[in-house]
């Protein structure tokens, strides 16, 4: 039970025993003008209560971030066209710090499993399907540098040491000691930024060459922050409470003030990201929360009863349907049945009855259970609107993989209707 506490207290980036503060997604338009940075039209993607952090780009249209649902972290991706968020995985264990492996369909991520047992593990972004990536290092952060090479910070004692690890030799090799949890491909360059603690007054930033070892000092961190970005190879990003804060290399002689987001209900900055071309930046931040504990007289105590409702039908919905989807997918027939009402009805969209009944919808799913033994449901994408979830399924059957829509309707506590979509 230590080692947990501690796997945790570093995979989070604070101490565990400290009453924590609501986190948020926050994304703005970023505009640079020569030396002059913008920030616009600010949003929170996230509205999560709970941890919502470690924001990336899995590309121009979708964000990658870990999220609590259900009392766990998991790998959430936001859709800026459609501003909707789905789940990437459905592991057992939390998962950290999500970002795209180059070249690959594949999503990385910390997984902190429930035994205390903490690795960097890789996603399929076809199927689900994850696989360990190091094995023998208890990575807490880290980035890659080109689809083979990962840079990291790993727990040794209670220090965070720099390893960069090949995954096609299968080595890993210690480069620098005490170093922080902020790792960033360096733009237009071979070279991996780090954040250095080996100066406990000071920390800096410095860069490392994967390949041969090398390392340079580049700059010195705001003073007790260790979290930056790049905007291009020469201007750097990093922020301190509700401040954004640049510094431009070999032109200005400290950081400077650009931004104060405290209009956003931003409190403390955490995290900054940009995308490729640095017209978005992500910031993870902790906020400003309000909490009524009076009923002005302006307030319908009735509206309030129904959105409540509403929150909890939805949570239950999903739990439910989650439950079922993995009971689908181990084929135990008896408890993919328990979640079904006695007169559940299945549909092929839009309203072609396809089965109707417990009884009957049993031994279509008994045979389809025994008849495919690789049977594995992987959801692309959830919507959840009351007691409705909209799934996005790719399925797994006798080698062969196909898509689908399934509609699900929860009454009661159990499944009513399914329509599905093919």
């Amino acid at each position: 039970m230590k080692l947990f506490a501690i796997l945790f207290a570093f995979v989070l980036g604070f101490n565990a025993g400290q009453a924590q503060s609501d986190t948020e997604i926050f994304i703005f338009d970023l505009e640079a003008n020569n030396s002059k940075i913008e920030l616009k039209n600010g949003k929170n993607l996230s509205n999560n209560k709970g941890y919502d952090n470690q924001a990336s780009f899995l590309n121009d249209r979708y964000i990658l971030f870990a999220s609590t649902r259900n009392a766990q972290t998991d790998i959430a991706k936001y859709d800026l066209r459609y501003n909707s968020k789905s789940w990437l995985n459905f592991s057992e264990g939390g998962e950290y710090t999500p970002l795209k492996i180059p070249n690959k369909n594949e999503v990385s991520a910390v997984r902190l499993d429930t035994d205390g047992k903490q690795r960097l593990y890789a996603y399929s972004m076809s199927n689900g399907e994850s696989h360990e990536l190091i094995q023998d290092l208890v990575v807490a952060y880290y980035t890659w540098f080109d689809e083979y090479i990962i840079v990291s910070a790993v727990i040794e004692g209670d220090d965070l040491n720099l390893y960069v690890t090949n995954l096609q030799d299968g080595t890993n090799r210690k480069f620098a000691t005490k170093v922080g949890r902020s790792f960033h491909r360096i733009p237009n360059t071979n070279l991996v930024s780090f954040i250095s603690k080996e100066n406990e007054n000071q920390w800096q930033i410095k860069s490392l060459n994967p390949l041969t070892g090398a390392t340079k000092v580049i700059a010195n961190t705001i003073q007790g922050v260790e979290d930056i970005c790049w905007l291009d190879g020469k201007t750097l990003l990093s922020g301190k409470e509700a401040i954004l804060y640049k510094l431009r290399l070999q032109k200005d002689n400290d950081w400077n003030q650009i931004a104060d987001l405290s209009s956003s209900d931003i409190t403390n900055i955490t995290r900054i990201a940009t995308n490729s071309d640095a017209s978005k930046l992500l910031v993870a931040a902790e906020i400003t929360v309000t909490t009524n504990t009076e009923t002005s007289e302006e307030t319908n105590p009735t509206q309030t009863e129904d959105n409540t409702k509403t929150s909890t039908e939805t949570t239950q919905a999903e739990a439910i349907v989650q439950r079922n989807l993995e009971a689908y997918n181990a084929r135990d027939i008896d408890a993919f049945m328990k979640d079904y009402a006695d007169d559940v009805k299945l549909y092929a969209y839009p309203n072609t009855l396809q089965t109707e009944g417990k009884e009957a919808m049993r031994k279509s799913y008994s045979d389809w259970f025994n008849r495919v033994p690789d049977l594995n449901a992987y959801i692309k994408k959830r919507i959840v609107i009351g007691n409705k979830v909209i799934d996005e399924e790719q399925v797994t059957a006798n080698g062969q993989i196909f898509n689908a829509v399934a509609i699900y309707e929860v009454e009661n506590g159990l499944i009513s209707k399914v329509t599905f979509i093919q």
